[in-house]
C-alpha cells in the first residue's frame, strides 16, 4: 500500500485555492474596468451647475436683541431641516 504524504496534498490543495481565487478576482477587475469606461462612454457625467447659496449675515454688535434672534434663527433652522 502506497503511503500518502498529506501535507504535501494539503500544499498542493492550498496553492490551487489561492490560484483559483486569485484568478477570479482578477478577472473580476478586469471586467469592473471594461464596465466602467462603457458607463463613461454612454452615459457620460452631466455638467453640474453651482449656484451661489444664501449666507448668513454675520452680525457684529453685542447687544442681546442681536444674540437671541440668532439663537432663535438657528433653532428655528434646526427644526425646518429634513432629514
Amino acid at each position: 500500500m502506497e503511503e500518502v504524504n498529506l501535507v504535501a496534498e494539503a500544499f498542493k490543495f492550498l496553492i490551487l485555492g489561492m490560484g483559483v481565487v486569485f484568478a477570479f478576482l482578477v478577472l473580476l477587475v478586469f471586467i469592473l474596468k471594461i464596465q466602467a469606461r462603457l458607463v463613461q462612454k454612454y452615459f457620460p457625467e452631466k455638467e453640474v451647475v453651482v449656484t451661489k447659496q444664501w449666507q448668513p449675515q454675520v452680525v457684529k454688535s453685542n447687544d442681546k436683541v442681536s444674540k437671541i434672534a440668532a439663537v432663535i434663527a438657528a433653532i428655528q433652522h434646526h427644526r425646518n431641516k429634513e432629514g
